[in-house]
């Protein structure tokens, strides 16, 4: 990696049953990014409890997401793959930020109040204090871009937020010390054009989701051919054929999915997709869908399903990227200790 390059993090929860949402909205993108910027793609197994996980599934699904990561085509020996919990700096970065955070900042978080629902006073302190240990996981790499999904503005907006209080609170120490004006950047938020939104298919309604009780809802990662054939084929669609135009997949929102899955897989657009497609049955379309998807998902889950067989190997990438990584926090945190006031052991 090189020196001038941007630096940017990004972060996947292991949370099992990696699908097609996940790789068209944040998978593609990482991959992409690889070309332009020094990319650290961490697997967030600390955030990942804040909510109660099973400790075995949880091992299962550290590896699951690495092996997809590296089936998807991120390099782990050009760029950094680890899983958060082997770098001990993001705690200890979170416990300092979260002394720097309010508590109001955290009460307002929407992300919060969707995931402790009505309920709130029985949420983990850790779920509370989420988007602090977000804002640890990016400074402590001193990340300059973050890709975002609407999901995480929020968060990113207080990673920007802890890191101008930090330097505004000990600007004489940071000066003193010789870091210049400040010691974080605020990071900018890295936008990759419009967010792949993928629905379910059962519903074109609601996103696509692992806790679907349906499997036919999702296509899973780790699907083999013959099934990411048939849960196209038993998608929902409606009796119309397909418009010609992008405004007539309005009101249609099954069309206006299987559409745009045809188009983010391709990497083209809805209207180029209708172009070829467009006054055509679902009976004719679907089936081109299905051979598409096969033809880029088919070796991903292939090659998921050959590195799952070896774990000593994920564990020996997730090891060499935890090695790599902690050689760049752990200046970063000693930094933070000599500015906060902390003695350090020598």
């Amino acid at each position: 990696m090189t020196d001038f390059q941007p630096r940017v993090f990004s972060g996947v929860q292991p949370s099992g049953n990696l699908h097609l949402g996940n790789y068209l909205g944040a998978i593609v993108n990482f991959v992409a990014l690889q070309e332009s910027h020094d990319c650290i793609y961490c697997v967030v197994d600390m955030h990942a409890i804040t909510v109660w996980q099973d400790p075995r599934e949880l091992s299962r699904q550290i590896r699951e997401v690495t092996a997809a990561f590296v089936a998807s085509g991120i390099d782990p020996v050009k760029h950094i793959v680890f899983n958060q919990s082997q770098v001990s700096v993001h705690a200890e970065l979170a416990w300092v930020f979260n002394c720097v955070a309010r508590i109001g900042w955290m009460n307002r978080m929407t992300q919060f109040k969707d995931k402790a629902g009505k309920d709130k006073e029985n949420a983990s302190l850790g779920l509370l204090a989420y988007p602090s240990l977000m804002a640890a996981d990016i400074l402590a790499y001193k990340a300059t871009h973050v890709p975002v999904g609407e999901d995480q503005k929020q968060h990113l907006e207080l990673t920007r937020d802890i890191a101008q209080k930090f330097n505004n609170d000990f600007s004489e120490s940071i000066a003193a010390h010789g870091f210049g004006d400040a010691y974080f950047p605020i990071t900018e938020p890295l936008i990759t054009g419009p967010a792949t939104r993928i629905m379910s298919l059962r519903d074109g309604t609601k996103k696509m989701s692992k806790s679907d009780p349906s499997d036919y809802s999702r296509i899973n990662l780790t699907d083999d051919a013959d099934a990411i054939a048939q849960k196209i084929r038993k998608a929902k669609t409606d009796a119309d054929a397909l418009p010609s135009e992008v405004d007539g997949l309005k009101g249609r929102p099954e069309a206006d999915n299987l559409v745009g899955i045809y188009a983010a897989l391709a990497g083209t657009t809805k209207q180029q997709v209708l172009d070829t497609f467009g006054g055509r049955q679902f009976s004719e379309f679907k089936p081109a869908l299905g051979e598409l998807a096969v033809s880029r998902l088919g070796p991903i889950g292939e090659e998921m399903r050959r590195l799952m067989q070896d774990p000593g190997h994920i564990d020996a990438i997730l090891a060499a990227g935890a090695a790599r990584a902690e050689a760049i926090a752990r200046p970063v945190m000693d930094g933070v200790k000599d500015v906060v006031g902390f003695i350090r052991r020598n």
